[in-house]
């Protein structure tokens, strides 16, 4: 039976958009910009490290824990350095700022194949839509930057909501942006509990983007698995 639909919701960081190379390579270059050699393995390694730590440390950015999103940033691009060797705090806090102004460059991203596609023909059949994302406040500028902002009706991120996904809060906060109740509604992402077993906790339809090949992880039944996102038009038109 066609999912009667009104409303879909939309992950960002590799389901609409991908860095166009790794954070260690871009950081690298960065750094070597500036006089600096820096390993980019070493590099990526130091990055997913402290990434790791400041996200148990401060979640969601520091979302009240009185940090802003931009000084959270700051603080993991400086620290990725200091664990990788740079020291010199002038340099850091040089490197950190320019970093943060690339991330929201349309050079650093790329728009995955069949993103703008399908979402034209989303809206083509009447659906609003919306992004859930667990991301800070530039991504308005990048969806923008990348031309895709005209897509949605609203660009719901974790920083702006307070609550990251899987927290069920920020799809129904969603839902009430999209003006949906959650069986109208559909989530479309790439990460099986932030999006896929989330959406469907707050009791919305999910699809989850897994290329062939991404076998491991949990199961899903195969109609809810998109191999690429052009696959979508045929699950919700069904």
């Amino acid at each position: 039976a066609m999912l009667r639909l009104r409303l879909l919701t939309w992950d960002v960081k590799d389901t609409l958009l991908r860095l166009r190379q790794p954070v260690g390579q871009s950081y690298a270059a960065e750094a070597r910009a500036q006089g600096l050699q820096v390993q980019p393995e070493a590099l990526g390694r130091s990055f997913r490290e402290v990434y790791g730590a400041q996200s148990r440390r401060f979640p969601n950015y520091g979302h009240g824990q009185g940090l802003s999103s931009r000084q959270w940033w700051l603080d993991v691009v400086k620290q990725s350095f200091r664990l990788s060797g740079v020291q010199d705090e002038a340099a850091l806090t040089k490197l950190a700022e320019k970093l943060y102004r690339d991330y929201c460059s349309p050079h650093t991203w790329e728009v995955l194949p069949g993103a703008a596609e399908t979402l034209s023909r989303c809206r083509q059949l009447g659906l609003r839509m919306g992004v859930v994302s667990n991301f800070d406040s530039r991504l308005e500028v990048i969806l923008s930057r990348c031309n895709l902002r005209h897509h949605f009706e609203f660009v719901l991120t974790s920083e702006a909501s307070g609550f990251a996904k899987p927290d069920g809060r920020i799809f129904e906060q969603a839902l009430r942006l999209g003006g949906a109740r959650p069986e109208q509604a559909a989530h479309i992402g790439d990460d099986y509990s932030r999006d896929y077993w989330a959406a469907r906790a707050a009791g919305m339809h999910s699809f989850l983007l897994r290329a062939a090949g991404q076998g491991e992880g949990p199961e899903v039944p195969p109609e809810h698995v998109l191999p690429t996102l052009s696959h979508l038009l045929a699950r919700i038109e069904k």
